[in-house]
């Protein structure tokens, strides 16, 4: 029964990423982590088995010559059969970090030379393309566009930093030698503090971040033509919850989340529910709805801001695009993850009076 209902989900991925459908509101990568989560929990012996090994191995032959993966395959299912010279790889959607972890789990199983050899070369990438502002871009190398910006969008960043404290940290990674498990804590450590200098500064007071910033001065900078530069109420979520997951948070580190957490209270929404009508995206007056949160807000205004492809900013989700408008995620309850978490965060770690600067 296990079995199936892993198959089946295999199949739901596959078809969702090949579609590039959203399913109810959520990107369709949001479910493609459940299925790395089931293969890391496999005992030992599975990875020894046939179908362990099969997976493994088809994880291999996706790796590009640079050390990384491509996004939005199920690089799990079968063999890749092309030019590797031809791979894409990139740190978008989860991608390449997913991969990293089951090649970890595989060897801590089997030995096997090749996954850890296949490991270190996906680590020295990652450790390769951190920018000295202590940041990453989408993908490396990273090319002119806004792909080089350093980049929370989807939480590329935040997964990067997150193997990179499993590495550093848990003894899960002891078959990595002491040289790189000094630099992937050394590169945690960067990026906290490049989290801590993007945080955007609004009349004197910390706020959130923008889904990608600058990657030599920090300052938020626009990604695709609909992602304009705001404070992002979708990515600013996982950046609070990493350093809140610090087991020894500086004074900054505490300001910083408290003043979030605080923006987050701000940027609250009331009284609206979003809803369809004969299929299309629609915001509607409901004083009973619990409340939303805007993907993009204005950072001189602090309101709710939409784009179509062209890239005129909209203060109304009905004045984009249809495409647009249903095809990509506006709102959502993120603010309701921060306040969960911060109730719990802050009473080990009160914040500090006054979060200007």
């Amino acid at each position: 029964m296990e079995a199936m209902k892993l198959t089946l989900r295999q199949s739901l991925k596959s078809l969702i990423l090949a579609g590039g459908l959203w399913v109810l509101g959520c990107p369709a990568t949001a479910l493609a982590e459940p299925l790395w989560r089931d293969y890391l929990k496999k005992p030992d012996d599975w990875y020894r088995r046939a179908e362990g090994i099969r997976i493994a191995n088809n994880v291999l032959s996706w790796q590009s010559v640079h050390g990384s993966w491509p996004k939005n395959m199920d690089t799990t299912a079968k063999p890749f059969t092309g030019d590797a010279k031809k791979l894409a790889g990139t740190f978008d959607n989860g991608a390449t970090v997913g991969e990293l972890r089951l090649l970890a789990r595989a060897f801590r199983a089997t030995a096997d030379p090749r996954d850890q050899q296949a490991f270190l070369k996906g680590l020295d990438h990652i450790l390769k393309a951190r920018y000295p502002t202590g940041g990453w871009p989408q993908f490396y190398p990273p090319g002119a566009k806004y792909h080089r910006h350093i980049t929370f969008n989807d939480g590329t960043m935040v997964h990067l930093m997150e193997l990179l404290r499993e590495v550093a940290t848990s003894a899960d990674y002891e078959f990595v030698d002491a040289e790189r498990r000094k630099a992937a804590r050394e590169s945690f450590d960067r990026g906290i503090q490049c989290i801590l200098k993007c945080q955007i500064v609004v009349n004197g007071k910390l706020t959130v971040w923008c889904a990608q910033h600058d990657e030599i001065d920090y300052r938020p900078r626009p990604g695709r033509t609909y992602e304009l530069v705001s404070l992002s109420g979708a990515e600013s979520v996982g950046v609070l919850q990493l350093l809140m997951r610090l087991d020894h948070p500086s004074p900054e580190v505490v300001r910083a989340v408290g003043a979030g957490a605080e923006w987050f209270e701000s940027a609250k929404l009331t009284g609206i529910r979003q809803t369809r009508v004969n299929g299309d995206k629609v915001i509607v007056k409901d004083p009973t709805a619990p409340p939303l949160w805007a993907r993009f807000y204005e950072i001189e205004s602090n309101r709710p801001i939409f784009s179509g492809r062209d890239g005129v900013k909209k203060y109304d989700l009905a004045e984009i695009e249809s495409e647009r408008r249903n095809h990509y995620a506006w709102y959502g309850d993120w603010g309701e993850r921060v306040a969960r978490d911060y109730a719990q965060w802050k009473a080990k770690w009160p914040n500090p009076a006054g979060a200007s600067r």
